[in-house]
């Protein structure tokens, strides 16, 4: 049984955190409602290794310009995320994108877990994206909700969506051009490869 999510009651919330731009309005947002936040790191299949670091570096420096208590996550397993998707695919894709299943399935069950014994619920950075699965990420995150017992927090973060890429612009933050994943990469310059192929 999951404990109800009480309203208008401040609680401690735990933050996953996909980067550092993303952190900004889900942490002021959740503050101005009353809530004391952290936030915790994990992002096992960002690529490549260089990407997964800047993206760290990015994050750390976030939490220290918001005063943010942060858990690092440092798990990063490039062969068992490929593994784990050739799978996904195999077995005939549920969603056009079988991948961001798996991946928030991944954040999510990790953040619970963490969050069971630190936080009064949790949530996202991801929801704060204007180019993620809203509805998909809420229905992960109420069943990860229901087998660790602890609440989902949804909360919708992208009306702030132009305040957060000032505010990492004016604190000079690396902004990442494309999800995370190795075949998000390829999606994000496949346009500008099929370029250079019809050139030949």
């Amino acid at each position: 049984m999951v404990p109800q999510i009480r309203r208008n009651c401040a609680m401690k919330v735990l933050l996953h955190i996909c980067c550092g731009p993303c952190a900004i309005v889900p942490v002021e947002t959740l503050r101005g409602l009353g809530h004391e936040v952290t936030g915790f790191f994990l992002n096992p299949n960002i690529h490549p290794a260089s990407e997964y670091l800047r993206r760290r570096e990015a994050a750390q420096e976030a939490a220290r310009l918001l005063d943010l208590p942060m858990i690092w996550h440092d798990s990063y397993d490039l062969s068992a995320w490929l593994q784990g998707l050739s799978g996904l695919e195999r077995n005939g894709p549920k969603h056009p994108n079988p991948r961001c299943v798996l991946c928030y399935t991944q954040r999510l069950e990790a953040t619970a877990e963490a969050a069971f014994s630190k936080a009064d619920a949790f949530t996202s950075s991801l929801l704060y994206s204007r180019f993620q699965l809203h509805d998909r990420i809420a229905a992960i995150g109420e069943t990860v909700a229901q087998r660790h017992r602890i609440p989902f927090l949804y909360n919708d973060f992208r009306a702030g969506w132009q305040r957060g890429i000032d505010r990492s612009k004016a604190w000079g933050l690396y902004r990442q051009n494309y999800c995370g994943c190795i075949l998000s990469e390829q999606e994000r310059f496949e346009s500008t490869l099929k370029k250079l192929v019809r050139q030949n």
